[in-house]
């Protein structure tokens, strides 16, 4: 009888044990944020290809930043651009921080939180092209990532002149295709294509005239979101602390 009463004790102290455990992993994994991004578009994110396969960038360091702020851990998924949106509303990432703009279509799916940075769209096209403004590309093939709001800037400005807008998923691939020859010119944010200018004496690029409040990139959460809340105020919290105007520096005026 005393051996089967401690059969039973031990059983229950390891089921209690075992239960205490799964509530620390539950606990665990509350605190971890699965982040959506499209790592093709440096310097915001983008594949360290040089030294690693790791995904580095503006963003990825921001986005680890927040977490820091807010006590979370973060795991990053790398997905086609034109999926994030889709991913997110579907649960299988928890937020999105991919220089991504929150267009009024988009808002209708999702929620952001505040601007984090302000960019402008730029024209890239070769310098014997000729083109040097919106008003050039009359009767061209322009080429934008899809799903951006680089899409939709020339889809609406193919309503005033005739302009051909074609698609691919990745940064790198307008690029080639605009060294190719299938496209007369492409169309992607500023700081982005600096990178590429910099890099391709060919190439040349314009500034368009955007404003610059439909440019803003923030974080893209689901709709009526409780983390909504916490991001806008950790990102509060970096821009009065400096640390936004640090990691800007940083990325887009160093040597990154």
């Amino acid at each position: 009888m005393k051996k089967l009463l401690s059969i039973v004790l031990l059983l229950i102290v390891s089921t209690t044990l075992a239960a205490c455990g799964t509530g620390e992993e539950k606990a665990g994994e509350s605190k971890k944020l699965i982040m959506g991004t499209s790592a093709d578009y440096k310097p915001f994110e983008y594949v360290d290809t040089a030294n690693s396969d790791e995904i580095i960038g503006y963003d990825i360091e921001l986005a680890n930043m927040l977490a820091d702020e807010m006590g979370y851990e973060i795991e990053i998924k790398d997905m086609e651009f034109s999926g994030l949106i889709s991913a997110l509303k579907t649960g299988q990432i928890d937020f999105v921080l991919s220089a991504m703009t929150p267009t009024p279509e988009r808002q209708k799916n999702v929620d952001f939180s505040e601007i984090y940075y302000t960019a402008k769209d730029m024209i890239i096209s070769t310098k014997k092209s000729g083109i040097q403004s919106e008003k050039d590309l009359d009767g061209k093939t322009v080429g934008v990532q899809l799903g951006s709001i680089q899409q939709d800037a020339a889809q609406e400005l193919s309503k005033s002149i005739q302009l051909k807008v074609d698609t691919r998923d990745r940064i790198p691939e307008l690029i080639q295709d605009l060294q190719n020859g299938r496209f007369d010119a492409i169309i992607i944010e500023n700081t982005v294509a600096n990178g590429y200018l910099d890099k391709n004496e060919e190439l040349q690029g314009n500034t368009m005239n955007v404003d610059e409040e439909e440019a803003g990139s923030a974080v893209a959460l689901p709709k009526d979101s409780e983390l909504t809340s916490e991001f806008n105020h950790a990102l509060k919290k970096l821009k009065d602390d400096g640390k936004l105007d640090e990691l800007a520096e940083k990325w887009f005026d160093g040597e990154q």
